[in-house]
């Protein structure tokens, strides 16, 4: 894990070194009107999707794993298989989309998947020599990150995105620290571009997107518990 975080940290520090020396070849200046304004209300729902679905793969894990002995199927992992890798995808293409030209999003996905494939890869191996048949069943079943339209369509909500307030306590720092970063790099492009009025009716509608995700948590964390007390009685 320290190994994984070491390189994790170093692939960002280079990111942000190059962003800094060359800020007008990534950060959008000549781009206004309403379609800027959807995409940056896009990159910051994908954000905030992106945390909710890595909080709660986290959480789930952390409760159900057995310290490690037992496979995982419920929860964020009956959609994919690594929803914790899913939950970062979306935040940096939510970043990406936020505050960088379009372009940016390709570089990213690039980078994403050099450097997370040989770690999926990796990680399936350990599997497959712990869980045999049952991993093997299981992989057939579910995809590796991407997760499938018609099984998101089929499931309740609450049975493949549980969410704790307890779990989200733990996660709140790093939660907050990235979208107050992303919104000021965010709020100091468009008072460049287009002045002080223009941000505070942007900052509208990102601070509706943002209420919307408190009330999605909350409701989540209703479902989940409700849930949980239902399976409780019957056992």
């Amino acid at each position: 894990m320290k190994r994984r975080l070491k390189i994790n940290g170093i692939i960002m520090g280079c990111a942000a070194i190059i962003v800094v020396f060359f800020p007008r070849v990534f950060f959008r200046y000549n781009i206004s009107g309403g379609i800027e304004e959807y995409v940056e209300i896009l990159g910051f729902s994908c954000i905030l999707l992106g945390q909710i679905i890595r909080v709660s793969a986290r959480g789930y894990k952390a409760e159900h794993s057995c310290e490690s002995q037992a496979l995982i199927q419920g929860g964020p992992y009956q959609i994919v298989r690594n929803p914790m890798y899913l939950g970062i995808l979306l935040i940096g293409l939510g970043v990406v989309l936020a505050v960088f030209k379009w372009w940016a999003a390709v570089i990213f996905i690039i980078v994403f998947v050099i450097r997370y494939i040989m770690l999926i890869y990796k990680e399936e191996k350990k599997l497959w020599s712990v869980f045999l048949e049952s991993y093997k069943d299981y992989c057939k079943r579910v995809p590796r990150i991407l997760p499938s339209l018609f099984t998101i369509t089929k499931l309740d909500i609450s049975e493949y995105l549980p969410i704790k307030l307890s779990w989200f306590k733990k996660e709140i720092g790093s939660i907050l620290a990235l979208l107050l970063l992303t919104l000021l790099v965010e709020s100091w492009e468009d008072i460049t571009k287009e002045g002080f009025g223009f941000y505070i009716r942007q900052s509208l509608w990102l601070f509706l997107t943002f209420v919307l995700f408190i009330i999605f948590i909350v409701l989540l964390s209703h479902w989940t518990t409700k849930r949980d007390g239902k399976a409780a009685d019957k056992n």
